[in-house]
């Protein structure tokens, strides 16, 4: 099994990027982690904001 960063434990839920697409079902955050060679983790939610979906490296994410 391989360990999230440290980094999805410390901070804040501010320390994410809000994002939401044409279907509102989904929430998707994103977050650039330090320990992964500043790679951006997108984490998709379910409607209730809490329930985790899938969560990922993003290659295609851009600031």
């Amino acid at each position: 099994m391989i360990e999230p960063p440290a980094a999805l434990y410390t901070g804040s839920q501010s320390d994410f990027r809000l994002g939401k697409g044409p279907d509102d079902r989904y929430r998707r955050k994103w977050k650039r982690i330090k320990e992964a060679d500043n790679k951006y983790l997108r984490v998709v939610l379910l409607e209730d904001g809490v329930t985790v979906h899938n969560a990922f490296f993003d290659r295609r994410f851009m600031e």
